[in-house]
């Protein structure tokens, strides 16, 4: 099903880059799950793993946020399907634990958004990550 678009594309690509993971990043749970419809998706495909709706993403986040002690996710390469409100991202997620271990991941991301009264979300999310899962 598609969804009428709202957003061009500066702004797709502005909310899946700097809004969704600017929060993450940032840790800030609240704004981050801002981002989802309260019946989202979210699934990391190459580990099979399925989160539906706010309150499994949130303890997905939680447990995310609570492993590391700093997130980025940087370097991005985006590209956007305005037509149908659609992103997809390739970017690297640099993740440092209490140890000062380090993450290194290339990970793609594809987003659905969908209108909403409080302004377009993430429907669907889909992560398809270069190593082991962070995200269970």
């Amino acid at each position: 099903m598609q969804y009428e678009p709202s957003l061009g594309r500066e702004e797709l690509v502005e909310f899946a880059t700097k809004t969704y993971f600017g929060n993450v990043d940032a840790k800030n749970m609240d704004a981050t799950l801002d981002c989802f419809h309260d019946e989202a998706l979210f699934c990391v495909q190459t580990s099979f793993t399925r989160h539906s709706g706010k309150t499994e993403i949130r303890r997905m986040f939680e447990d995310f946020f609570g492993t590391y002690e700093t997130i980025i996710h940087r370097d991005f390469t985006c590209t956007v399907d305005e037509a149908n409100g659609r992103i997809t991202a390739c970017f690297t997620a640099e993740l440092h634990d209490a140890n000062d271990e380090i993450t290194l991941l290339n990970n793609t991301n594809f987003w659905r958004l969908r209108p909403g009264p409080n302004g377009p979300k993430f429907q669907e999310v889909y992560v398809y990550m270069s190593g082991a899962n962070v995200l269970t």
